[in-house]
């Protein structure tokens, strides 16, 4: 597990007023609803963010993230990968993530990301959409790159590339890479994997925490506050190269 209940998003380096915000159900493709968290800038934008998160699905701090994400002037929509498995509900500590990721595919994974990118352009208007992704989130975030459609960036903390690695020759959006220095994937092995996919002629940004250890970006650790606001920078930088003007 990425993060416990305990943990909270730290808050981007513009706080704006945060609009609508709430749970609510989406329905993917084959027909499977699945739970979902939405949260808009009370000001409107022309972007938005599909946030993916780590294995134990959509909890409080992705829900967070969203408001966040909201502060920060965009659309966000966080979801829960384990309908199929598991139906709508909580997500607490307790939940056994394990056996619900096993039965997961990035084409799964693939089809609600694609509801909810959906959902975010007719009910905003939003015309730039990215996806994050933390941990298993991460890995998937990244997979976006070649199955997703109308992605202008995936980013990605804490990754594995092993989950995604036969999916390179096929990526064509630009990846960012956010990789802890003292994470349990070595900074060595998303490295190579940046490399691989450069050398298919895509963009992979890579930054690197040095002494920060997987699921560093979370205020309640303020000795990772200024990691915390350079994680935020290094996103909102790629975000805004990659908006069109």
């Amino acid at each position: 597990m990425c993060y416990g209940d305990e943990a909270r998003p730290p808050a981007p380096p513009v706080q704006g007023e945060v609009g609508d915000h709430g749970d609510f159900v989406l329905t993917s493709a084959d027909g499977t609803a699945f739970g979902a968290y939405h949260a808009h800038p009370a000001e409107g934008s022309s972007r938005a963010v599909v946030i993916l998160p780590d294995v134990r699905g959509l909890h409080s701090f992705y829900k967070e993230l969203a408001l966040r994400f909201a502060e920060a002037g965009f659309h966000a929509v966080a979801f829960d990968y384990f309908g199929r498995t598991a139906g709508i509900g909580e997500r607490d500590e307790g939940f056994e993530y394990r056996p619900h990721v096993e039965a997961t595919t990035p084409q799964t994974v693939t089809a609600d990301v694609a509801a909810c990118g959906a959902w975010l352009r007719e009910r905003t208007g939003a015309r730039t959409l990215f996806t994050v992704g933390f941990c298993f989130g991460g890995s998937m975030s990244w997979g976006q790159s070649a199955l997703g459609e109308g992605f202008a960036g995936c980013i990605g903390f804490y990754g594995n590339p092993a989950r995604v690695t036969d999916l390179v020759p096929r990526m064509r959006v630009p990846l960012l890479l956010l990789a802890a220095g003292e994470d349990f994937t070595p900074v060595e092995t998303v490295a190579q994997f940046a490399d691989s996919v450069r050398a298919v002629g895509t963009e992979a940004e890579m930054t690197v925490f040095e002494g920060m250890p997987h699921s560093f970006f979370d205020r309640t650790y303020a000795d990772h506050a200024p990691q915390c606001a350079q994680a935020w920078d290094v996103m909102l930088s790629f975000m805004d190269r990659h908006t069109p003007a």
